[in-house]
């Protein structure tokens, strides 16, 4: 029987031979390509699987009667994501992008074999099955492990596994979208790779593979097909209702953001996951059976507002009637805008597998086409729905993400929209202005920030993200009881290392420190050895809980003014010291490797 490990070696043995003659930067390229090809192929088979399932749901009977499917359709997709996480894959695969992230700051930018495959078909299964959300975390999770799992099987460091995971993730995204040049800036922006020779060129390489192999496999039409006439062109005149929009944008972002983690926390503190999948079934089947345009994706309600055929939103639902009344089309867009929001959450808080690109993009495109129903309806202007639903999904995208250029570029090459670059940019710089004031942090980047997790482009706070008090905090201080007297201390004091002893009580609980200085004076007095060691004991002037981030615990030590302090858990317990030198000596160790080249 082949062992993995025999495997491994000659795989590793093969690359170093056909590598042989090759610099280090022509290596890259080359890896990148590969990792390019296996992303493009595995956004291909995402792609192909969910059709499948879709197509095998919602074809065997007819669109009226299909509608009470959607009833079960989601919580069954949801129920089986679940099930598949818990029992085959036995790990974490939602939440792709951040767990991207969070790889890069906390694993050394190693992530498991098996999320390869495994959010192809949680994500392939949940989308396929009317889970409200988008295909983007599974695959950029896919093409990210893709790139990681070469790098390893290449056994490079950490700066080049790190460029071929974004290799892997940019690639995917270019694959997914057939847009390459958004696959780079969503690196860039999102997971924040420094924009270096070395790292631009594999980067572009990836992408660009990806993207042949999903051209090739799906042809060359974009994603959002839309025709631009005159009419939808920029006009200097409605810069104006670009900045309106890109406000509202703003504001639809933040509130995105804010459902989402208010949905999340609620299934959070569900502890039954049969609860959650009621709770979820019965929240998304009522939602998708009165508004049908939130089940799945939601494309073909994008490509309906685009062209003018806002009556396509009404097939098959309980207002059909209402679907000429402008008013009530403005109520209808903007409640499908609103509950998207709580559909999507309650999707990926169930148990689901999916992710936030397209949900943000689909808010965005009720967004704008609510204002621009609007203007018309209220105000009889001529405004162009087409361009204010991109403008719009590139405003919303921009705000729940914080990236601004990945939204434009992306809308521009979903749609051949480029002649809208100057609108997209207005409503996309707004909304990233007025939805930073509100909350300067992603929907990715949220967590990981609070926890200490994040990786930016400031190479200094980066450095301490490496950092972890559990691995730098030192145990071999010797323990004093608080029963002990100084003729004890000083029979300890002859075999200890250390100038510094904290005294605890019978429970482990630290009662305060003692200092060999404090004890000079006396300790060669024989006479007043029998003094308790409580006299000499001093409090220290701060303590340091066990799970602090080591950015909060710096200025500790200069508010103090000392070098070392203890570390305890939130009952007191004594764990260790915490010093400023093993602190500042290991961050530049961190340093050194963030910014190292090679």
């Amino acid at each position: 029987m082949i062992k993995i490990g025999n495997i491994q070696e000659r795989v590793y043995e093969l690359f170093l031979s056909l590598t042989r003659r090759l610099t280090n930067t022509q290596t890259m390229a080359l890896l990148a390509i590969l990792v390019g090809l296996c992303a493009g192929v595995g956004a291909y088979v995402f792609n192909t699987l969910l059709h499948f399932i879709t197509h095998s749901l919602t074809s065997w009977t007819p669109a009226d009667q299909a509608q009470w499917l959607y009833l079960i359709y989601p919580a069954i997709g949801i129920i089986l994501a679940t099930l598949f996480v818990k029992h085959i894959v036995k790990d974490g695969i939602s939440e792709g992008v951040t767990r991207v992230l969070y790889a890069m700051s906390r694993t050394d930018s190693r992530i498991k074999g098996h999320n390869c495959w495994t959010s192809i078909v949680g994500g392939a299964t949940t989308i396929g099955f009317g889970g409200s959300v988008g295909p983007e975390a599974p695959i950029v999770l896919t093409g990210a492990a893709i790139g990681s799992n070469i790098g390893k099987l290449a056994r490079l460091n950490y700066k080049n596994i790190t460029l071929l995971l974004c290799c892997g993730a940019g690639a995917a995204v270019a694959a997914v979208f057939k847009a390459p040049i958004t696959g780079v800036v969503f690196v860039l922006e999102i997971l924040m790779l420094d924009i270096t020779s070395k790292s631009i060129i594999p980067l572009l390489m990836a992408s660009m593979t990806a993207t042949i192999i999903s051209l090739s496999l799906h042809g060359f039409s974009p994603i959002i097909a839309v025709s631009l006439d005159a009419s939808d062109m920029f006009q200097v005149a409605q810069i104006p209702l670009f900045v309106l929009l890109g406000a509202f944008c703003g504001i639809m972002a933040y509130y995105f953001t804010s459902v989402n983690s208010q949905v999340g926390g609620f299934y959070k503190s569900v502890t039954s996951q049969w609860r959650k999948w009621l709770y979820a079934g019965i929240t998304l089947g009522v939602l998708i059976f009165i508004f049908p345009p939130l089940y799945g994706e939601g494309h073909d309600s994008f490509g309906a507002l685009m062209t003018g055929n806002t009556e396509e939103l009404f097939n098959h639902t309980l207002f059909h009637s209402l679907s000429e009344a402008d008013w009530f089309l403005i109520v209808y867009l903007i409640a499908i805008m609103l509950f998207k929001v709580v559909a999507m959450a309650t999707t990926n808080a169930a148990g689901g597998v999916g992710g936030t690109f397209a949900p943000s993009l689909f808010v965005g495109a009720f967004a704008g086409a609510t204002l621009a129903v609007l203007c018309r309806a209220v105000f009889g202007w001529e405004v162009s729905i087409t361009s204010f639903t991109l403008a719009g999904m590139a405003g919303v995208m921009s705000g729940v993400m914080k990236a601004p250029l990945t939204a434009i570029f992306l809308i521009a090459e979903l749609s051949n929209g480029y002649g809208l670059f100057i609108p997209l940019m207005i409503v996309s710089c707004v909304s990233f202005a007025v939805n930073y004031g509100l909350d300067r942090d992603s929907i990715y980047t949220k967590q990981l920030r609070m926890r200490g997790e994040l990786l930016t482009h400031d190479k200094d706070s980066s450095a301490f993200v490496f950092l972890r008090l559990d691995q730098l905090m030192e145990t071999d201080f010797i323990r004093l009881r608080e029963t002990l007297t100084l003729g004890d201390v000083v029979n300890i004091i002859s075999s200890a290392r250390r100038n510094i002893f904290p005294v605890v009580d019978n429970y482990g609980k630290l009662l305060g420190v003692v200092q060999l200085d404090d004890l000079r004076h006396d300790m060669f007095d024989r006479t007043k050895w029998g003094k308790p060691i409580m006299r000499y004991m001093i409090q220290p002037p701060d303590k340091i809980l066990e799970h602090e981030m080591i950015q909060s615990i710096m200025p500790r030590f200069e508010q103090a003014n000392t070098w070392m302090l203890p570390v305890v858990d939130k009952e007191n317990h004594y764990l260790g010291f915490i010093s400023k030198s093993r602190i500042l000596n290991s961050y530049r160790e961190a340093l050194v490797n963030v910014s190292q080249a090679d």
